[in-house]
């Protein structure tokens, strides 16, 4: 007996699918737990920010509380038509976790603006923090990634194009889940670059410690979606 994606049936495919949802499980669980603390942080940094300076309208700060939040909304918006285009229990599973997670960070995001008593428009355009300095004059950020090619007003790396996002509303099933993981992917490489740019331009205690969250978080994400993509290969 053959599947709908033309898989052979039978234990080994159960096995197959069973171990696939208990990763996809522990990934959802490591997010949920990175959430926590990235919530903790928030909620210990602000004791910490009587320290800190409150960033200003143009800091690396709030650029990146600005440009995160569009990013990680493109994100939510991804996993909710990939939640409605498959029936597969580990995407949808993948999805709802990314959907919950970046949409309870951009809330966050959202909140130290308010915070720090600055309007969510910027005053620069988007990126524009990520081709500054690091903390150590350099304008290479990690990963041996040259910051100082990033073009301000340019879109943020990993964001899905429009035409990519009408596609991946027209298809469904594993059509739908192999774009939705090839979109997504490049997407967590993005949101990483960030992270790590705000990383090396930043010792703000509540910034830091959530952008280490979300690399690490997006890291875990990204490994496991590319196993689920060479399956569907």
């Amino acid at each position: 007996m053959t599947d709908p994606r033309g898989v052979a049936g039978g234990a080994g495919t159960d096995l197959r699918r069973g171990g696939g949802r208990r990763r996809v499980a522990v990934i959802v669980a490591a997010s949920v737990a990175l959430v926590v603390v990235a919530v903790l942080a928030f909620s210990i940094g602000r004791l910490s920010t009587l320290a800190d300076p409150t960033p200003g309208s143009a800091s690396v700060e709030a650029g990146f509380a600005r440009d995160m939040q569009v990013h990680h909304l493109q994100g939510v918006e991804l996993a909710m038509i990939i939640r409605d285009a498959t029936d597969d229990p580990d995407v949808r599973l993948l999805a709802y976790d990314i959907a919950t997670t970046q949409a309870q960070q951009s809330g966050q995001m959202y909140g130290w603006l308010r915070v720090w008593g600055l309007p969510q428009a910027g005053p620069e355009p988007s990126m524009t923090w990520m081709t500054r300095p690091t903390l150590d004059g350099s304008t290479h950020g990690g990963h041996g990634a040259d910051d100082s090619a990033h073009v301000p007003g340019e879109p943020m790396p990993g964001l899905a194009t429009p035409a990519q996002i009408d596609e991946l509303r027209s298809l469904s099933g594993v059509e739908a889940e192999v774009l939705f993981l090839e979109l997504m992917i490049a997407h967590h490489q993005g949101a990483i670059e960030m992270a790590d740019a705000a990383i090396e331009r930043s010792t703000n205690g509540v910034v830091v410690p959530f952008a280490e969250s979300v690399a690490m978080s997006q890291e875990s994400e990204i490994a496991l979606m590319e196993d689920m993509l060479a399956e569907r290969r």
